[in-house]
């Protein structure tokens, strides 16, 4: 009975996309968690002669560990039935995960900022918020798949 279950769950394209974007997450929370207290000690960095702040620098960096694994994964074990060439949509995914991380970024501002979450915090409820949209836009955009055959590719 668990073994059928596991089977039917791992048939749906939308919990192994869960899988992919929570193995990213994880990578990007556990990776932010360690460059935001014990690397980037300072308030703030002076890189390339701009100013920029530690949870700043610490998101662009578990940001871009957390995409890695998350588009591995997602190529793999979601959207394995996409055409399109492996440079392609990787490319394609970047390109939402630069939006992304902008989305990302001003959203942890606001949240430590005027709601005052720790950095953790704010980083994990950043993420969750943007986390539905971007099912769609990679099935769409970096996958090159028809919503209309969502029901019938869950599998």
């Amino acid at each position: 009975m668990a073994n059928e279950t596991w089977q039917r769950l791992t048939a749906n394209k939308f919990t192994r996309f869960l899988f992919s974007a929570g193995s990213g997450f994880l990578v990007d929370i556990f990776a932010f968690y360690l460059f935001d207290n014990f690397v980037f000690t300072q308030k703030r960095y002076l890189i390339l002669g701009h100013q920029t702040g530690n949870h700043a620098l610490s998101l662009i960096i578990s940001f871009t560990l957390g995409v890695m694994v998350n588009f591995l994964i997602t190529r793999y074990l979601v959207f394995s039935e996409s055409k399109l060439p492996f440079a392609k949509q990787f490319s394609r995914f970047l390109m939402v995960a630069f939006v992304g991380y902008f989305a990302n970024l001003e959203v942890l501002k606001l949240l430590i900022k005027y709601l005052y979450l720790s950095p953790s915090a704010a980083r994990i409820t950043a993420a969750l918020s943007l986390f539905f949209a971007s099912f769609f836009i990679h099935k769409i955009f970096s996958f090159n798949l028809s919503l209309r055959n969502h029901a019938r590719t869950n599998h």
